[in-house]
């Protein structure tokens, strides 16, 4: 009953997480494209009252006028429309959903004993979790300096957005060197959602608070919180694309089971930011099809990166019969090294159902799926952790089945 509450709580989490992300990116998204795509108002009244520009839209049988002042509307009203609870619920949700699956068994979703750094790969559990939640803050902490220390009146956001590049790159090569594979590529996602939400509630929010009690003090506000607030701003929504990768990343093992995975995981970061950036400069006017291209060409290149060599693990170095394995012999090495988890009735206690509805119970699942158990286990990432002691003669065997 306990593995069900916990495998019902994960669900309802993750229910939570993603219509909270959906709200927010999809926030985000919007007042990105109504920012860039306000024109100046044509209306002699509207310039002499502030606004600096607006924008007209058709939507849902409706017709919309939006506005933005550059300096003080003459009023502002009390239920003024406020945006941070979607991020926060994202955050929060996320953080606890890490917490119910990652956290509460470290041991076999954290610990990267195949890395090559020796204290990486004897780490504990508990040391594991301290690792990944100091990972988590100094992720924020490196990023929050950079923009503190390069850019902190906005007017080297160039050179700034370099700096962020490459602590992106650092990021991806260190998780995949600290933690398994999955969990690195979910963690350094992690990395730029905690910067978004942390943006949002440290600076961003705060900034907006100041300069509304300036105005109602009848005040002018400080203009450094509103450029601060759309320099942060601007920064979450490149990361926008590339979380949402790595986030699902989990479901594709021929990312994060790869040599290269810190390679791999940057290239894809590189072309969401540079995808993103197509539709930034497309609402303003701007059709730059350079970027989408160089976007397509960096996953091309994680694509010839990631692809499978033609011998996997263990195939060349160890001999195995020429006419290759046969399905007893391969159902025979499933059954005891990875139906504990893979199973409609998993034995391992961490497990109430079989991870991602994968079972090899009989021979005809086995054979069902094929190319992913070569692939998994060829690239030795399964089973996780190799916490059931697959040999390398028996991922050979796996690499040589012939159907």
């Amino acid at each position: 009953m306990d593995a069900y509450l916990l495998e019902f709580a994960n669900m309802l989490l993750r229910w939570l997480h993603v219509i909270a992300a959906i709200a927010w990116i999809g926030e985000s998204i919007y007042f990105v494209m109504l920012d860039n795509g306000l024109k100046t108002p044509k209306d002699e009244a509207c310039r002499k009252k502030g606004v600096f520009g607006e924008m007209w839209a058709v939507h849902g049988g409706g017709f919309y006028h939006n506005q933005k002042y550059a300096t003080s509307p003459e009023k502002l009203p009390d239920d003024l429309h406020w945006s941070f609870w979607k991020s926060y619920t994202t955050w929060l949700s996320g953080f606890a959903l890490f917490t119910l699956l990652y956290m509460a068994n470290p041991s076999f979703y954290l610990v990267n004993p195949g890395s090559s750094w020796e204290w990486a790969a004897n780490m504990t559990g508990w040391q594991a979790n301290v690792m990944a939640l100091l990972f988590l803050l100094g992720g924020w902490v490196v990023y929050n300096e950079l923009c503190k220390r390069i850019s902190p009146n906005m007017e080297r956001d160039g050179v700034l957005s370099i700096a962020v590049a490459v602590m992106m790159v650092v990021v991806a090569y260190l998780s995949v060197h600290i933690f398994s594979g999955r969990a690195a590529f979910l963690l350094t996602g992690a990395v730029m959602a905690t910067t978004m939400s942390a943006n949002v509630f440290f600076w961003i929010i705060p900034g907006q608070r100041r300069m509304v009690k300036a105005l109602k003090a009848g005040e002018t506000p400080n203009p450094i919180d509103g450029k601060r607030g759309k320099q942060r701003s601007v920064h979450n929504t490149y990361f926008t694309l590339p979380v949402v990768l790595l986030m699902i990343s989990n479901h594709y093992s021929f990312l994060y089971a790869h040599e290269l995975a810190w390679v791999i995981m940057t290239l894809f970061i590189f072309a969401g930011a540079l995808i993103r950036q197509f539709f930034v400069l497309m609402h303003s006017g701007q059709i730059k099809p350079a970027y989408p291209a160089a976007g397509v060409v960096l996953i091309l290149i994680s694509v010839w990166v990631a692809a499978p060599s033609s011998a996997p693990a263990g195939a060349t170095d160890l001999a195995v019969a020429s006419e290759g394995s046969g399905i007893a012999e391969v159902s025979g090495i499933i059954n005891e090294r990875c139906v504990t988890c893979h199973s409609r009735e998993p034995s391992h206690p961490s497990f109430n159902s079989a991870p991602a509805g994968i079972t090899y119970d009989s021979d005809e699942n086995i054979l069902n799926s094929i190319a992913q158990i070569k692939q998994v286990v060829g690239s030795n990432y399964m089973p996780l952790g190799n916490m059931t002691q697959m040999t390398d003669e028996e991922r050979a065997v796996i690499a040589d089945w012939r159907e």
